[in-house]
């Protein structure tokens, strides 16, 4: 179901194409190297317009997509639904695991459904039960990647993930514990639709500093909730360069990254979320 929007798309600047190319003009001036940018839309498993709207705007950008699927949530009518709104562009998509049933079992502090105040055999059920539920209704298009929910989890849970054989995880900047060496960590520097700022002149301050510098770092990992996207679909375009790559969500064998590299002269960052 929808959810508010952050204010942050209640007051979006008319300039903001031009302030995102500074941000990618500032970010080539601080590097040298390659820079790859990577979408991770979360919180999917449930057709509706604002999935539909989304997954058809990057189709049409041909922009690869890592979708984080909630298993539970999840039922053979919704996939086909769900598959069916992809079909032009198959190889775009990456359908990885988004935790279990996206419950909160956090008796104190943030929210997380994989913390450390489970019993790691519960975790471990859970995980499997994600896992196998996916597959049987993805079949070979599921990928073994594990966002999840909130972006938390616990030490057992990565260490967990390793064991069962996942290729990856992905969460926030910054989260601890660290991964497990041999199970990469493909964090999102971004976050377009969650953003908690009630003033949405500083917050967009904020936003423009957390592109720049996840440009500059190399990898910006830019985070989608469409259920709080409004129903203009706007865009805003990074300049030619082909030092920018886009990256999809599937993994590259046999050396077991995360990303796979798309190059392309022209590169879109999406905005969702505008008016």
């Amino acid at each position: 179901m929808p959810r508010p929007l952050s204010p942050l798309w209640l007051a979006c600047p008319s300039d903001l194409s031009k302030r995102v190319k500074t941000c990618i003009e500032t970010a080539q001036a601080d590097t040298s190297a390659s820079v790859y940018v990577f979408f991770r839309a979360d919180d999917v498993a449930v057709p509706g317009k604002n999935l539909d709207r989304l997954m058809d705007l990057f189709a049409t950008k041909r922009v690869p997509l890592s979708l984080s699927v909630v298993p539970a949530w999840l039922t053979r009518p919704r996939w086909q639904q769900i598959r069916s709104l992809g079909r032009t562009a198959p190889l775009l998509w990456c359908w990885h695991q988004h935790g279990w049933r996206h419950k909160n079992h956090a008796t104190t502090g943030k929210k997380q459904e994989f913390g450390p105040g489970r019993p790691s055999f519960i975790i471990k059920e859970d995980l499997i039960r994600g896992q196998q539920r996916l597959e049987n209704l993805m079949g070979k298009e599921f990928d073994p990647i594990f966002t999840p929910p909130w972006n938390r989890c616990g030490h057992t849970t990565l260490e967990l993930l390793k064991k069962l054989g996942y290729h990856a995880v992905s969460r926030n900047t910054g989260s601890r514990p660290s991964s497990p060496e041999g199970l990469p960590d493909f964090q999102v520097n971004v976050d377009l639709h969650t953003r908690k700022a009630v003033n949405p002149l500083e917050d967009w301050k904020c936003f423009f500093t957390e592109l720049r510098q996840a440009l500059s770092s190399g990898l910006c990992g830019i985070m989608i909730h469409h259920q709080q996207v409004a129903p203009y679909a706007g865009s805003g375009q990074m300049t030619r360069d082909r030092k920018f790559s886009i990256c999809s969500g599937r993994p590259a064998a046999p050396s077991g990254k995360f990303l796979r590299n798309y190059e392309r002269p022209l590169i879109s960052i999406i905005f969702s979320s505008r008016h």
